[in-house]
């Protein structure tokens, strides 16, 4: 008994002296290591894009990409420019414009949507850009953000004004909003004050393990 008692002092003074001197292993500075989505493809962007993949990277604030593409067209529609995202946006994207834009574009207005308008998808920021505030899902590329939509005919239609036009455009906007949640776990349009003229697509893991839709 004398001996047991012996080593569990012992133990714990090993325990104490490591506390003392600070012997907590550093924690290392690459993005890899931080909590970041899961960027896993069920396709290569190859098949349904235009696209090429490029090197992760990782800017040292903790913003960065694994699995990264860039993107020029998604399943025959144009981006408004080359736009940067992780592989599993770049899937989940092309989803959503194959079941659900193209098929509400031809039934609203029987004609396909040609070009997307994306004002970002990689950005190094925080969410809403307010300062202080956590990583936006674009500083990992694991959002996409979707600002209007060109039609066959040359007509164009912004989230900002045709929220509020005609009966057909906001049916046609709510619809491809509304069908991407659950293909996307966050999605954000007007009815949110940040996102008054575009729609926000990420992949966000939430707690719940569901999707935040507003």
């Amino acid at each position: 008994m004398r001996n047991l008692v012996s080593l569990a002092g012992a133990l714990a003074l090993a325990v104490a002296l490591v506390a003392c001197s600070g012997g907590r292993e550093k924690p290392k500075s690459s993005y890899e290591d931080r909590r970041l989505p899961p960027v896993a493809c069920t396709r290569d962007p190859r098949e349904f894009a235009e696209a090429e993949k490029i090197r992760d990277f990782d800017n040292g604030r903790g913003c960065g990409v694994r699995n990264a593409w860039r993107l020029t067209s998604v399943n025959g529609v144009r981006l408004s420019q080359p736009t940067i995202m992780n592989c599993a946006v770049a899937n989940t994207f092309a989803q959503w414009i194959d079941q659900t834009l193209q098929p509400a574009a031809e039934r609203r207005f029987g004609e396909r949507v040609t070009e997307l308008t994306v004002p970002a998808g990689y950005a190094c920021r925080t969410r809403n850009n307010v300062r202080g505030a956590r990583l936006s899902e674009h500083a990992h590329g694991n959002a996409i953000d979707v600002a209007g939509f060109r039609l066959e005919g040359g007509d164009y239609i912004t989230v900002q004004q045709g929220w509020f036009a005609s009966r057909s455009t906001r049916k046609f906007l709510k619809t491809v909003q509304d069908e991407a949640c659950g293909q996307f776990t966050t999605v954000l349009g007007p009815a949110e004050a940040n996102h008054k003229d575009h729609f926000h697509f990420d992949l966000q893991r939430h707690r719940s393990g569901g999707a935040y839709c507003r």
